[in-house]
């Protein structure tokens, strides 16, 4: 799979989800795993490599087989889809990535009855 640096690429937020996973894969395969969970916010990406949607997108076909390639090098691997909601360490890291601070933490709504 070719996974480039970033910089000066336009597409959109499911192919920097594959390229961003595919880039996890070779880190995984170089440092010798051999079992993987993948959670990921992206229903999208777990979705199409579980096989259960397809897309005709050329640029995010090629990205998928070449993910499904890295994923058959494993003994296992499971798939799993987070809520990007309950996933807040995935989301910092993300906007982090492209210079975004992180979001302010949620004020709790209050669940009092109104009469």
């Amino acid at each position: 799979m070719d996974v480039s640096e970033p910089g000066g690429r336009t597409g959109c937020n499911n192919e920097a989800e594959l390229l961003a996973l595919g880039r996890a894969l070779e880190l995984a395969l170089a440092a010798g795993a051999q079992h993987l969970v993948v959670k990921g916010d992206s229903d999208f990406a777990v979705r199409h490599l579980r096989g259960e949607a397809h897309t005709a997108v050329p640029r995010l076909v090629g990205l998928i087989d070449g993910t499904l390639a890295l994923l058959a090098r494993f003994t296992s691997v499971r798939l799993e889809w987070v809520p990007r909601h309950r996933n807040p360490d995935a989301d910092r890291l993300s906007r982090a990535a492209i210079g975004l601070p992180d979001k302010p933490p949620l004020r709790p709504v209050s669940r009092r009855r109104r009469r």
